[in-house]
């Protein structure tokens, strides 16, 4: 029988196997290598993007902050605007309460007093005055006590002018007060 020596050509299929082998073993390690750098490159421009869009909320959020500063300062001249329209209002609303309360304390003197001096602080009225006896003093608290714009009369001083006891100085507190309207009355109840 013959001999036939298959070992060179195992040999050869062994080396272009793994020439086969390290060929795509190297295709697979580019392949790998360019998947990792494309992947590399997504994420940095994913990465890129996000950082864009915090500056602009960045940005954005500056604006917003700014925005409420002013609109606080806004809410600030708006709260001064109406405390002042509040104020405003209330001396429109006291304006004739002035004339109503000197109608009503030439209505409340009786005869036999006479005026000289009338201070006001606040709501506390001060009047200094003349009368003939006591007793027009008394007549004229009773009168500040019955009337609509005066209440709370208190004597405060009262001396002899001449010594038969008829003269009679005088200081007399009320209070301002105005008459219940329709609306308070309403409250009361």
């Amino acid at each position: 029988m013959a001999q036939i020596n298959l070992l060179p050509w195992r040999e050869e299929l062994r080396k272009e196997q793994t020439s086969q082998f390290l060929t795509m073993m190297g295709l697979a390690l580019m392949l790998t290598a360019s998947i990792m750098v494309l992947i590399h490159m997504n994420v940095a421009r994913m990465i890129e993007h996000q950082n864009n869009r915090n500056s602009i909320l960045t940005t954005e959020i500056k604006q917003l902050d700014i925005q409420l500063l002013k609109i606080k300062d806004l809410e600030d001249t708006k709260e001064k605007l109406l405390s002042r329209m509040e104020i405003i209002q209330s001396l429109q609303q006291k304006r004739p309460q002035i004339v109503h309360l000197f109608d009503e304390i030439v209505k409340t003197i009786p005869e036999g007093l006479h005026i000289l001096e009338i201070k006001q602080a606040s709501n506390n009225i001060t009047i200094n005055g003349i009368a003939e006896s006591n007793g027009r003093v008394s007549a004229y608290m009773r009168n500040i006590d019955a009337s609509d714009w005066m209440t709370k009369p208190r004597l405060q001083v009262i001396e002899s002018t001449r010594k038969d006891g008829r003269g009679s100085k005088f200081i007399l507190v009320a209070q301002q007060s105005a008459p219940k309207t329709d609306d308070d009355k309403a409250e009361g109840l």
